[in-house]
């Protein structure tokens, strides 16, 4: 059990949505020692910014949450980008704090990492077991990349370091920016801009038979914080809600919340991504006791208040 109180934690990406709630957490925690890089400081793809990120923050921890992120149509549209800058940021913030030899690093994956058709529920053990939805494969892939260096680096020079599987968050804070959000901003932002014009309907992507699971932006920070104090291995650890909800029953949930009475269009020739997405949670639980406390409507009912309040 590592005391973060007294440690000088360096967070990539915390001034990002899952950043600004974990350092918020880590704070309520007493750590007062927290270097949050600005991406305008230091481009973490240019190993001569991370080396002096690493000279700058001298952290006892690094959390690496720092990534380029985005819905399916951001995926299809840079798949390069989305693979490059999200391999190049995590393996040489790795490498460096190997070099330097801070005490732990904390690698954040994505689901989107697994196979497109894992058994639902995905469990850690069958993440190789295929390769992932190919609209978001560059991106899954370069994030599954942290996992081996991970593992090798443990091997073979005894680094401590974790690898944590989160799946797609919500909350207050999200990217609500039409062209790059995911799914629940996306709808949020749509029903709420209907209410709000008086428009009679709104469309929305595919065909709503796929299902997702969403955890809560708060559960996801308090679960990486577990994790950093508590877990000290080099196999995966999915970090999700343990449940999973068809598009189109996330449709009308979110149209009852916002009060949209109009119609909703589904736009067939849309893609609708990895047909099943649902995390197997029993690991983290059991690992370093993490459960996730918001239920999927109160999450949803606070992320819709902040958006009209912002």
């Amino acid at each position: 059990m590592i005391n973060l109180k007294n440690k000088r934690i360096l967070v990539t990406g915390g001034a990002g949505f899952l950043g600004k709630h974990l350092v918020a957490k880590l704070k309520e925690r007493g750590c007062r020692d927290i270097f949050i890089p600005f991406i305008e400081d230091y481009d973490l793809v240019d190993m001569k910014a991370v080396k002096r990120l690493y000279a700058d923050a001298k952290p006892d921890i690094v959390i690496h949450l720092a990534a380029i992120v985005g819905g399916i149509g951001a995926n299809r549209e840079n798949p390069g980008k989305f693979f490059y800058d999200n391999l190049m940021m995590g393996v040489q913030m790795m490498e460096v704090g190997r070099q330097v030899g801070i005490e732990k690093f904390v690698a954040l994956g994505s689901i989107c990492a697994y196979p497109k058709f894992t058994p639902v529920p995905f469990k850690e053990e069958n993440l190789w077991n295929g390769y992932p939805e190919e609209t978001n494969a560059p991106y899954g892939l370069a994030k599954k990349m942290l996992l081996v260096q991970s593992q090798a680096y443990r091997q073979q020079y005894g680094f401590s370091s974790i690898f944590l599987l989160p799946v797609n968050l919500y909350g207050p804070g999200d990217n609500f920016e039409p062209n790059s959000s995911h799914v629940i901003p996306a709808l949020i932002k749509k029903c709420c801009d209907a209410v709000k014009n008086n428009e009679k309907k709104i469309v929305v992507w595919g065909t709503g038979k796929p299902t997702r699971e969403f955890l809560y932006v708060e559960d996801a920070a308090g679960a990486i914080i577990l994790a950093t104090e508590k877990y000290n291995k080099s196999n995966p650890v999915n970090i999700g809600a343990g449940f999973e909800i068809t598009v189109k029953d996330l449709v009308k949930l979110i149209v009852k919340l916002t009060g949209f009475k109009g119609k909703i269009i589904w736009d067939k020739s849309k893609p609708d991504g990895q047909p099943r997405r649902c995390l197997s949670t029993s690991k983290a639980k059991k690992e370093f006791g993490f459960k996730t406390k918001t239920s999927f409507e109160d999450g949803l009912r606070k992320t819709i208040e902040w958006y009209e309040g912002n």
